[in-house]
């Protein structure tokens, strides 16, 4: 029945009958008792919370979905649920209205999400040691094919690996702004910028990142789990070019024969990042070395942002068991450095934990975002083989503990509570879900956009 054939029924204007219907007005008894008549309806039905019907309720609950904002954003066509729509139609549009529901709710959670993702897949380099024998293979394999036989990649081998690929490399200054590069399939070409990010972003280590998604056969990253796991992957590829693993574990032999194993020569031997030889040490000292470690990089404030172990040292985490956005300790070599009177030089010590005795090496880098300390750990009886492994420097630990240095002292509690109101500083990220797209964060308008620009430049 339309809203003209029920006005004409109960001589009332198809706009009010409209508000009514809507929600927007209430009606009159008399009103209703009109409508209820001319429906052939008890009135108790008309005011019932629940629908008559499944059909009914099923009827409804199809257009509530399709008045979603995020259902008109696909631009599809509205379905009349009315006696024509047959019922395994209706079943089956209800079917897909729950699941795009379900997933964009999903969606909305993705710190959740991603925090545990992130967990799993920490807990998988664990157990294989942080070493990818298949990735190393890979790697070598592409070595062999540039013919390179010594020493770290150069800019050259990285051209001629682009090329044993299949790819050319272009330089620009309009890349969007939520990418570091950007590969063009149809045409074979990588776009890079022409300044680095200034990000800490090593410019050969995103070429070859690029690079390794295709080297190691990614396909679309099927959900934010596969995405980390690619991430991780990639990373771990180019660092094995830039620090080739024959290279990389020789130059680590000689040292440990020597007792001085240092993260700081380990860098500047390949010519990478601090941060990089940090984590290719990680990849390598257990499997070929027997040693134990962890990795850390914590920001100046005290809070985790990556963090790697196998050596059982106990990050902080929370109950979904991820780590990153925890507090370390106070007492940890990698808060205690900020307080160092020279803080960028090298720093040593051992920490007393309820997990055993630990030995760090920490390097401080800053960066737009603050400083942060690039931490490396073995337990003590391995501290032997580092360089400032016979540091007197020792902190006694006992987080979880909050007696330890989370928990005010008495004094300070007895001078300021209740005389203290701090303004918190919020970060916006940390409240909003993670952006939509098969790759996360990518505004997929932007990365086209560029390409078309590019493509029809070219042509």
């Amino acid at each position: 029945m339309t809203l003209d054939q029920l006005s004409a029924a109960v001589g009332r204007a198809p706009s009010q009958l409209s508000l009514i219907e809507n929600g927007k007005r209430e009606p009159k008894l008399s009103v209703l008792q009109g409508i209820a008549a001319a429906l052939g309806v008890p009135m108790q039905d008309l005011l019932r919370a629940e629908a008559p019907s499944r059909r009914a309720g099923l009827e409804i609950e199809l257009a509530h979905f399709q008045k979603n904002p995020a259902y008109s954003a696909l631009g599809l066509p509205v379905v009349k649920g009315g006696r024509r729509l047959p019922p395994d139609a209706l079943e089956s549009l209800i079917g897909l209205h729950r699941e795009l529901n379900r997933l964009l709710t999903e969606q909305s959670a993705t710190p959740e999400v991603a925090r545990r993702a992130n967990a799993q897949l920490r807990a998988d380099m664990r157990k294989r040691n942080n070493y990818f024998a298949e990735i190393e293979a890979a790697a070598n394999k592409i070595l062999l094919s540039v013919r390179h036989t010594t020493g770290p990649l150069s800019q050259r081998g990285i051209l001629d690996v682009a090329a044993q690929v299949g790819f050319t490399l272009h330089y620009v200054n309009d890349l969007p702004s939520s990418t570091r590069s950007v590969t063009d399939l149809k045409n074979r070409r990588i776009y890079l910028p022409q300044v680095a990010s200034g990000k800490g972003h090593d410019p050969r280590g995103v070429v070859l990142q690029t690079l390794g998604h295709f080297v190691l056969g990614h396909n679309d990253p099927a959900d934010y789990g596969d995405f980390l796991r690619q991430r991780v992957e990639v990373n771990y590829f180019a660092a094995a070019l830039l620090m080739p693993e024959k290279f990389a574990v020789d130059f680590l032999s000689e040292a440990k024969a020597d007792r001085a194993l240092a993260i700081d020569d380990f860098r500047d031997a390949f010519g990478v990042s601090y941060e990089t030889a940090a984590h290719r040490f990680t990849n390598l000292a257990t499997h070929h070395f027997g040693i134990p470690v962890h990795f850390a990089r914590v920001h100046e404030s005290g809070i985790v942002y990556k963090a790697y172990e196998n050596d059982n040292v106990r990050f902080p985490s929370d109950v979904t068991g991820a780590i990153e956005g925890q507090p370390v300790c106070r007492k940890w070599a990698s808060r205690t450095v900020f307080e160092a009177e020279d803080p960028y030089s090298s720093f040593y010590q051992f920490t007393d934990t309820t997990a055993g005795t630990y030995w760090c090496t920490v390097h401080v880098e800053s960066t737009r975002s603050g400083e942060f300390s690039v931490t490396v750990g073995t337990p003590y009886e391995h501290a032997r083989w580092f360089r400032g492994g016979d540091v007197s420097g020792r902190t006694v630990s006992t987080c979880p503990d909050p007696d330890c240095c989370r928990r005010p002292p008495a004094q300070l509690v007895e001078n300021w509570a209740g005389n203290a109101w701090p303004s918190a500083r919020v970060h916006s990220h940390l409240l909003a879900a993670l952006p939509p797209g098969t790759f996360p964060g990518v505004d997929n308008r932007d990365v086209y956009d560029f390409l078309e620009r590019r493509d029809h430049g070219a042509s």
